[in-house]
């Protein structure tokens, strides 16, 4: 089971966007995306996914820390797998964010999982969930959100559609994945 946190805004990113355009036509429609003064316009998500497909979507509503990643994982992780028909001695994966780490929370894995597969901080390579969670914006973004309430309906109806298929495929990848990591040395890799 692979898990990772991610945030999804109304109004798409909430930092800087680029964009390739002809001169002269910064003010054309075209060119153009709404955004919302003062933020709020977000929702954090903890989610897991396996080959058998995707487990429970957490909203995050205050200020993740260890406390709170570790009560994500006592109330969702086990449910998770139980859900998706995993037998106790699943492989957990998670990447090594601080909060991931801290003793307690290291603690609560090895008592209640049977297998850590621990990855480096910020390698996205090499956690198949990314691609989950970029296809989850994907999907938003066909939907006219205008508020909060409205995103969290949305992500949790896309959520539940995405098949095991789209799961299995990106897990099976994982093999090629790391021989990719290996071969560029650790630098990005097309996954």
């Amino acid at each position: 089971m692979f898990s990772d946190e991610s945030k999804f805004n109304i109004f798409q990113s909430d930092g800087r966007i680029l964009v390739w355009r002809k001169p002269n036509t910064e003010m054309d429609e075209l060119n153009l995306q709404a955004t919302v003064k003062h933020g709020d316009g977000g929702l954090m998500v903890w989610g897991c996914m396996s080959s058998s497909g995707v487990g429970e979507l957490i909203f995050i509503d205050e200020t993740m820390d260890k406390y709170v990643y570790l009560n994500i994982l006592k109330q969702n992780l086990l449910k998770s797998a139980k859900k998706l028909n995993h037998p106790k001695d699943f492989y957990f994966q998670q990447d090594r964010d601080p909060k991931h780490m801290a003793y307690i929370v290291r603690q609560w894995i090895i008592c209640n999982t049977a297998h850590t597969l621990n990855t480096p901080p910020q390698s996205p390579d090499m956690n198949p969930i990314e691609h989950v969670w970029n296809e989850l914006e994907k999907r938003i973004r066909k939907h006219n959100i205008t508020n909060k309430s409205e995103l969290k309906k949305v992500l949790l109806q896309e959520w539940s559609n995405i098949v095991p298929e789209f799961t299995k495929r990106l897990v099976h990848s994982m093999p090629r994945r790391l021989k990719e990591v290996l071969k560029r040395k650790g630098l990005p890799t097309k996954y």
